[in-house]
């Protein structure tokens, strides 16, 4: 490999030191800037050769014989179907006439190399790649830094060309998910990662407001309502039945709110099982399915707003709220009444996704592809840190 990119540069080195490459990149014509035939034979050579040890797929730049990290890689409709040797030398002809990018993979299928000259957008220009991908009859857009296929014609690309993306979400789960009644504005962990998601699609996000009882209805209703939902949703088998479900980007499990002078009493779930602790739940959710599941001689009371269970816990209107281990933290550290004595041994263990319909595999991959580089880049840890979460990837 260093033999290959010493060569490479070196021929590069020899184009810029006559003031040739630079003048391809905007002449109409490769003779026009003199390249030597010699010259051109000794890149389309040294890119052949970088090719048979990137099978995979690689995106060059002729200028600098580096495979850049970042950017949305498009390809020209004038160099399609290059796959030989002497094909690459068009292609290669192509690039130095235009923007300088190289691209190529290895079909497996056919046993051919398809070799094009590409162009490179930034990675907040999603629109304009896909516009330039329809232009030149090209199926999808590839984004760089994340290594994602985006199809021109796809889920994501009418959102993008939409303008807006549809986010449906509680707004009643601090500190993952709230909406100030006074305002109208969202706020929360799992909005921030919403806004990311968008930002990455360059386009605004809109909340739309769903509900717990409602919440698989409004992923599934027909005309869509939003094209995602986001705030404390488990990953479940049973949602990935009907629906489907993002990778997780925040760690989960079932845990209780009680009053601070009770938590002495609640030690574990079978203290809690008894006729006289009166458990209280948000209707429609896991809260409430895990409760009925559980508990089987707790009197369950089963209150409309998620929002309000604990205050009416500190207040005294039931004694034990089933909630997770993202929420807890949040309102024992707002309210010196409540306590959560299991924090640290949740009765399950799951993690928090993005929920949607099934049948939109570009939009999936998206939502993926931006969790997976939250999480590399380590702004996804910031995010926990920010809220006060356990972060556990």
């Amino acid at each position: 490999m260093y033999k290959i990119r010493h060569l490479l540069l070196g021929v590069v080195m020899t184009l810029y030191s006559i003031g040739l490459l630079t003048a391809c990149a905007s002449s109409d014509s490769l003779s026009r800037c003199g390249i030597s035939q010699d010259s051109l034979s000794a890149l389309v050579d040294q890119v052949w050769t970088f090719s048979q040890s990137h099978p995979d797929g690689f995106t060059l730049d002729l200028r600098s014989m580096t495979e850049p990290s970042e950017g949305i890689a498009v390809s020209y409709a004038a160099t399609q179907d290059c796959h030989s040797r002497g094909q690459l030398r068009q292609v290669i002809t192509h690039a130095l006439q235009h923007d300088g990018y190289v691209g190529g993979w290895f079909n497996a299928a056919d046993g051919l190399y398809y070799f094009d000259s590409t162009r490179l957008f930034h990675e907040d220009s999603l629109a304009m790649a896909l516009d330039f991908g329809r232009d030149n009859d090209q199926r999808s857009v590839f984004i760089l830094s994340t290594a994602t296929d985006i199809p021109v014609s796809g889920t994501v690309a009418a959102i993008v060309q939409r303008g807006t993306l549809y986010i449906g979400t509680t707004g009643d789960y601090r500190p993952l998910s709230f909406c100030e009644p006074e305002t109208g504005d969202y706020w929360g962990f799992g909005i921030e990662i919403a806004s990311a998601i968008a930002h990455r699609m360059g386009i605004a996000p809109t909340f739309v407001h769903t509900s717990w009882p409602t919440l698989t209805s409004d992923v599934l209703a027909d005309p869509q309502r939003f094209d995602f939902a986001i705030g404390g949703i488990t990953i479940t088998d049973a949602r990935r039945e009907t629906m489907a479900m993002s990778e997780g980007y925040l760690a989960n499990g079932k845990t209780i709110l009680c009053r601070t002078e009770d938590a002495p009493r609640f030690r574990a779930l079978a203290d809690i099982d008894h006729p006289e602790v009166r458990v209280m739940v948000n209707p429609g959710g896991l809260n409430e399915k895990f409760a009925r599941e559980h508990l089987m001689h707790a009197t369950i009371i089963v209150h409309q707003q998620n929002e309000e269970i604990p205050s009416l816990i500190a207040q005294g209107t039931a004694d034990v709220m089933i909630t997770e281990i993202t929420e807890a933290p949040y309102y024992v550290q707002s309210d010196s009444r409540l306590a959560a004595p299991l924090l640290d041994k949740p009765f399950t263990r799951g993690e928090i996704g993005v929920l949607m319909r099934q049948g939109q595999d570009d939009l999936l991959a998206m939502v993926n592809a931006v969790i997976r580089q939250m999480k590399a880049d380590g702004s996804l840890r910031r995010l926990h840190d920010k809220y006060g979460l356990v972060y556990a990837y």
